[in-house]
């Protein structure tokens, strides 16, 4: 009996899940006062520096580029963002409904970096956009998070970077014109709950769960095509703008929601049925512009929420070697880009490495990627080597060494901003990650000379 309630959980759990993660990661952020990496609603939180191993706030965070991240509550009003002249330093804000698709794209690549006002206003406004405003986004959920990067090629430009960040405001419309600053001091809700946004909902039960998901939906309705899903949702007591208590439906269906909970396999899944190339996750077209496809929602959402469009930055990421085998960290790797074939940008790019939590690995040298700017040394023929182990390589190929964990699995993730034409339409290839040989072998070969020596000597 508890049979189909099941299948059809699996359903609504891979449906909510990203709306859910996005909810505790805006409950992360919440704090008094505006910081580093929290900040009430309405204000920003500015990066000064990069993140590094303990970082948790979000996953897979790049270090390319320093955040400043705000989360935009449209209930009474829409919401002017202001931007400075950055001076042609490439930036990119981008504007997710809180279903984690991306609706709008600010910056370098699409509106110039010019200083400009944009309009967040919600979708049933109707109103007239004053006009020092250069556009107007509409927003089909009542929070926006406004995710905005920018390039910063080393620390030595991280205080200018931070410095034009902290520019950027979100003022009420009803008091654009007017001098306006936000308050110094915002209650902070009495859930806020800064633990990891995985974590929590990992360690949800069903009446958790599905009671979020529920109250969510009041202020982040499902979109109209998602009808058929809304229906899926009702026939286990789930709906939108009401209130879900588990202990009210019948057991069996209640059963069948308690086994639907931490179906993270099928989310997995369905990053597995992605295309690769090479041993690396094609990053599909509709990315951050998810549709219908919640299967691909709910697994980006998993991994690496905050994703954006495909015309901003590329993410192809790998989990297995170019043999197809997992990378561990056992072993050693080497990507070699030929020469003129690294990643083709109009920005940067980079190569990371993360723990299977999506978090940075710990190290001696703390460095957690490698970038363009960084001091690199290429091959005599114009290619480049990066080192892919726990163990330095040697002295003179330290300068390329990516440090990987002393054992276990771990992946790579290339970032491409601003990526050519010749990324986007797959004409341009990333070389396969080539495993080199095993720590331990090499230790073993190691000693087995040793005693081949002193039993010749």
């Amino acid at each position: 009996m508890w049979l189909l309630p099941w299948l059809r959980g699996i359903k609504a759990y891979v449906y909510g899940f990203p709306l859910v993660m996005m909810d505790l990661t805006k409950e992360a952020s919440a704090a008094a006062t505006a910081g580093e990496i929290t900040a009430p609603t309405n204000q920003f939180s500015v990066m000064t520096t990069y993140p590094d191993a303990s970082f948790r706030a979000v996953a897979r965070t790049g270090l390319d580029t320093l955040f400043a991240v705000a989360w935009a509550d449209l209930e009474k009003e829409p919401l002017v963002l202001s931007v400075p002249d950055t001076g042609g330093r490439y930036y990119v804000i981008a504007l997710f409904d809180m279903w984690s698709n991306v609706f709008a794209s600010i910056g370098k690549r699409t509106t110039g970096t010019d200083a400009a006002n944009f309009l967040i206003a919600g979708s049933g406004w109707q109103g007239t956009p004053p006009v020092a405003v250069t556009e107007t986004y509409r927003s089909p959920t009542r929070y926006v998070w406004v995710n905005g990067q920018m390039q910063a090629d080393g620390r030595d430009e991280c205080a200018a970077v931070s410095a034009l960040q902290k520019k950027y405001t979100l003022t009420p419309l009803s008091s654009w014109g007017e001098p306006w600053s936000p308050p110094a001091e915002v209650p902070v809700p009495a859930e806020a709950n800064t633990a990891p946004p995985l974590e929590r909902v990992q360690a949800m039960d069903a009446g958790a769960f599905y009671g979020r998901l529920a109250r969510l939906m009041k202020d982040n309705p499902p979109a109209p095509a998602d009808a058929k899903m809304v229906n899926t949702l009702k026939s286990v007591g789930i709906a939108p703008r009401k209130d879900f208590d588990i202990t009210a439906v019948n057991r069996h269906t209640a059963k069948g929601l308690q086994r639907s909970m931490g179906t993270f396999g099928i989310l997995q899944k369905a990053l597995k049925k992605l295309k690769t190339e090479n041993g690396w996750l094609v990053i599909p077209e509709n990315f951050a512009a998810y549709g219908t496809d919640f299967k691909t929602r709910a697994g980006i959402a998993l991994i690496g929420l905050g994703g954006i469009w495909r015309q901003d930055v590329l993410y192809p990421t790998a989990f297995k070697d170019g043999d197809g085998k997992p990378l561990d960290g056992a072993n050693r790797y080497l990507l070699r880009f030929d020469k003129g074939q690294t990643p083709p940008t109009r920005a940067t790019w980079s190569v990371s490495i993360y723990d299977p939590q999506g978090y940075y690995v710990p190290n001696a040298i703390g460095r957690y990627n490698i970038a363009p700017w960084m001091p690199l040394r290429y091959n005599d023929g114009g290619s480049l080597d990066i080192h892919i182990q726990a163990t330095s390589p040697g002295e003179e190929k330290e300068t390329n060494w990516l440090p990987a964990p002393a054992s276990g699995p771990f992946s790579i993730t290339v970032r491409i901003y601003w990526p050519t034409d010749a990324a986007l339409d797959g004409s341009y290839k990333l070389p396969p990650v080539r495993n080199t040989g095993a720590h331990q072998h090499e230790k073993k070969e190691q000693t087995r000379e040793t005693s081949r020596q002193a039993a010749e000597g």
